[in-house]
């Protein structure tokens, strides 16, 4: 079987769209409403997902016939807080200032409810390979919704992004003021909703049935 064959590619596709972790599972959204008024920390935490959850899948997948079924989540954990530690490190070492302002949020990771579902769902059952891109496009699918995110609460919350003045000087001169809300948590969880409404709107699989 190739390695990108059509079930494989669907394994990182899905995630983006039809089986989104945040929009459609509801999964981690606590990090959302926590990391994302600014997009460079959301880019970041992102990143930091994909690769622990893409890892940690490839790993547990490649031991699933050896972990004994009593202690499986407690290896899951171990796994799992293993790689938060290095990527923690590898954040401290390069982005210092980032990794400062995301605290405690890159540790919580390990209780990601996205990384331990697809670990016990989807690790546990499958070859290396196709648990690898699993976890890549679950991370990928977090991220996104992420960014997104943090894109809209930056710019109109700040008038910046990554950093650098968006909004022009002469908006303010004419009376333009930055939304203070869009920096709150509320907003973040109001622009979930938003893109919850407009994905189910555009893809009539996700209508529930009633």
């Amino acid at each position: 079987m190739s390695i990108f064959s059509s079930k494989n590619v669907k394994l990182l596709s899905g995630p983006l769209n039809l089986q989104n972790p945040v929009t459609v599972q509801i999964l981690g959204i606590c990090s959302a409403l926590a990391v994302t008024v600014k997009l460079k920390n959301a880019i970041v935490m992102g990143l930091s997902v994909i690769v622990v959850t893409a890892i940690s899948n490839l790993v547990i997948s490649m031991l699933r016939n050896y972990i004994p079924s009593r202690i499986r989540i407690i290896v899951q954990l171990v796994i799992v807080a293993t790689m938060v530690i290095l990527v923690d490190q590898v954040l401290k070492a390069f982005v210092y200032d980032v990794s400062k302002q995301l605290s405690v949020y890159v540790g919580l990771i390990i209780t990601n409810c996205i990384i331990m579902g697809r670990l016990e769902a989807f690790a546990m059952g499958n070859k290396p390979w196709p648990s690898f891109l699993d976890g890549l496009g679950n991370g990928a699918g977090y991220a996104m919704i992420l960014i997104i995110i943090a894109f809209f609460r930056e710019l109109f919350g700040s008038g910046t992004l990554m950093g650098f003045q968006i909004m022009p000087k002469a908006f303010y001169e004419t009376g333009y003021v930055n939304n203070g809300m869009m920096i709150m948590p509320a907003m973040a969880l109001i622009l979930v909703g938003c893109i919850i409404w407009f994905q189910r709107s555009y893809n009539k699989e996700l209508i529930e049935k009633e």
